[in-house]
């Protein structure tokens, strides 16, 4: 099947083009992947690779990286079905999503109980959308069940089983994530070192990511934030000496713009419900760092508040004819 893009940003993905593979398994290593580079000021597109960051940002740039640390949020239940733990709620309460092999089960459960492992019976209080449901585990602390019980949320498109450091970036401190915030893979302490030299900054945030929707669209729900008091200071500075924050993922997108008073970064933290999207734009990213995201999916939207929208088409369909790779373990582009 060919890969094509169509409007709006509603493609069929070739299954080729999806990474099946972390990055040191095919090549020398984590950061042995290709950079596709958009060029806002210019409207040009390149194709790097991701070594070459240290030379395209600029001295008084600021990376902004999101911290959280990815549990093993799969389950197998006696029944068969996996549940993907997703995230905690402000009433204590969890997502979780069931999946039944390969797809979302949106079917019944009798009596509405799973039966995990470790005699765990998973009560389903109520339906969150279409494929999600509320739920309060019956365990004193949920990552301390996951890190006993849990596997690590994989796709079909994955072709094995990986450990759970495979799913863990250079800055994962703090537990949190239903899935990684891949943007950040590539980063080593080597490339790490190279951007602090050249004058480049780094600060974290921390947003734990919830189950993504890959068989069809949907709005995210409220996810954990927290941008620190460092941070805020890091970004308004940068912002003030004429310097770029360049967000690493939509993940830190998402936080940091949830922290915005009156046009500057305040700390903050709790559940954020922003959706960021040319409606609804960005007020201090100034560029991203990410992945390639799925046809229709709603990062695109985010991506269109940061980019011109031809350009991003264009740097799409540059992406797809020169068969960059997409999702967790795949290619990433910078938008700046």
């Amino acid at each position: 099947m060919s890969t094509t893009l169509t409007e709006p940003f509603a493609f069929a993905l070739d299954a080729a083009l999806e990474a099946r593979r972390p990055a040191e398994v095919r090549g020398a290593g984590r950061s042995d992947v290709r950079m596709l580079v958009t060029d806002k000021a210019t409207g040009a597109i390149t194709h790097r690779h991701f070594e070459d960051l240290p030379a395209l940002v600029r001295p008084g740039d600021l990376l902004v990286v999101n911290n959280s640390a990815t549990l093993p949020a799969a389950v197998l239940t006696r029944q068969g079905l996996r549940v993907h733990f997703s995230s905690v709620r402000p009433d204590g309460s969890w997502l979780v999503e069931l999946r039944d092999r390969d797809r979302p089960y949106l079917g019944d459960v009798i009596g509405r109980t799973l039966d995990l492992p470790g005699g765990v019976h998973l009560y389903l209080e109520r339906r969150f959308g279409k494929r999600l449901w509320t739920t309060r585990p019956p365990v004193a602390s949920v990552p301390d069940y996951l890190a006993r019980h849990g596997r690590p949320i994989r796709y079909s498109y994955v072709d094995q089983e990986w450990p759970l450091a495979a799913y863990q970036t250079a800055f994962s401190t703090v537990p949190g994530s239903a899935e990684m915030p891949s943007a950040a893979r590539p980063f080593t302490p080597e490339i790490v070192t190279r951007l602090v030299s050249a004058g480049v900054g780094i600060a974290p945030i921390t947003l734990h990511t919830g189950v993504a929707s890959l068989e069809s669209d949907e709005d995210p729900y409220p996810e954990w934030f927290e941008v620190g008091e460092y941070t805020a200071r890091a970004v308004n500075s940068a912002k003030a000496a004429g310097g770029r924050v360049i967000a690493v993922g939509t993940t830190a997108v998402r936080a940091l713009e949830s922290a915005v008073e009156d046009g500057r970064v305040a700390a903050a933290s709790g559940h954020t419900e922003r959706i960021i999207s040319p409606a609804a734009p960005v007020a201090v990213v100034d560029g991203l760092l990410t992945g390639f995201h799925e046809p229709r999916s709603t990062h695109l939207s985010m991506l269109e508040a940061i980019c011109e929208t031809g350009l991003l088409r264009d740097s799409y369909t540059a992406a797809i004819e020169a068969r960059y790779l997409w999702h967790e373990f795949g290619d990433v582009h910078l938008i700046a």
